[in-house]
């Protein structure tokens, strides 16, 4: 099984240390990383990056800040590593508590970055300190998560309604008619509640009698699997278990090994790549996981802010939707066989080689 590898600064050795803990250490001491693996974003490689990639005068080493929810969670770190390049703090909330974001946020301000990145979760909570920084001089860009009213500058991540669209087409396909467990790990957030509410749309518009059920799963891994694995212990008849977040499709991964829910004809599937959520669609438990691309979240959210920065505001601004790849038994050894800063599995930079037809 692929093992998740932490970005530098963040230690694996202490052994009585997670991995987890160690990532939340790190994320609460407001670890800088400053690298420069993406050429150009650094003053001492500004010549020579220069050459490769347009000519990019000398520049001042720029400060951003990424604002997260659950910011411990391991689908961070392919994430963060393709926001290397540049210095950058990972800040947020442990538990996708928005008014711990919104401090977060305040403090990015107070310190004076050079560029904010946040995940917008709530429709409202962001409004007012996004334009307060904004009239302080300080772009703000959102990722992995949007709000339509909010005045961000641009956002960057997956189309989230349209891939719950594509989620609720495949569960029509794979159920055809009876009760379906919708797994979410906090209901009414706009990283995840938008794929729900697309599944929900794609199944009423096949006009399949199809009963989708939302059940909220919690904000970390543990509470996940637990309520997972107990909704299936009150719904034995149910034909389908799918999640729209990573830790539930890891959770519904699990739960349908263990009780060998595929040998009754219940289909799954879910969001993101995960180690075990790869297991499982290797093993049949799960039909698919959507993969919606964190490494180019974090790459497209510093190019746009650092272009930003350097074309004085006149130039870096853009939506970038990081796109819609569904994984399946078919399709997942290569995530299996290959380890990578791209899917956060090693923090070694290298460059790989593709085997096989391009799909």
């Amino acid at each position: 099984m692929k093992r998740i590898s932490l970005p530098p600064g963040v230690s694996n050795s202490a052994a009585n240390v997670t991995r987890r803990e160690a990532f939340r250490r790190a994320a609460g001491a407001g670890a800088l990383i400053s690298l420069s693996s993406l050429a150009g974003f650094s003053v001492s490689t500004a010549e020579a990056a220069g050459e490769a990639i347009g000519k990019l005068p000398d520049h001042p080493q720029w400060k951003f800040l990424f604002v997260s929810h659950v910011n411990t969670n391991p689908f961070w770190v392919p994430l963060r590593y393709g926001a290397e390049g540049a210095t950058f703090q990972w800040t947020g909330s442990e538990k996708s508590i928005p008014a711990e974001m919104v401090n977060a946020f305040n403090a990015a301000v107070s310190s004076k970055g050079d560029g904010i990145a946040v995940a917008l979760i709530d429709p409202t909570a962001f409004n007012d300190p996004v334009e307060r920084a904004l009239a302080a001089g300080i772009p703000v860009v959102s990722f992995n998560a949007d709000a339509k009213a909010n005045k961000r500058l641009c956002y960057i991540g997956q189309d989230l309604f349209l891939s719950g669209k594509a989620l609720g087409r495949r569960i029509v396909e794979a159920v055809g008619k009876g009760d379906v467990a919708g797994f979410i790990s906090t209901p009414g957030q706009l990283n995840i509640q938008p794929r729900m509410d697309g599944a929900s749309e794609a199944i009423k518009e096949s006009g399949k009698n199809i009963k989708l059920d939302q059940i909220a799963t919690g904000p970390t891994v543990n509470e996940e699997l637990s309520r997972i694995q107990a909704y299936y212990t009150g719904h034995p008849d149910t034909k389908g278990m799918y999640a729209v977040d990573a830790g539930s499709t890891e959770g519904v991964g699990k739960t349908m090994a263990a009780n060998k829910l595929r040998e009754k004809g219940i289909h799954a599937g879910g969001f993101d790549l995960l180690p075990t959520t790869l297991d499982a669609i290797k093993n049949g438990d799960l039909d698919f996981t959507i993969d919606q691309q964190p490494y180019l979240q974090g790459f497209y959210t510093i190019m746009v802010l650092f272009v930003y920065k350097i074309s004085g505001g006149l130039s870096g601004l853009s939506d970038i939707n990081t796109g819609l790849k569904f994984v399946t038994k078919a399709s997942v050894d290569p995530y299996l066989s290959t380890q990578s800063r791209f899917e956060g599995s090693s923090n070694k930079e290298k460059v790989l080689t593709r085997s096989g037809p391009i799909s």
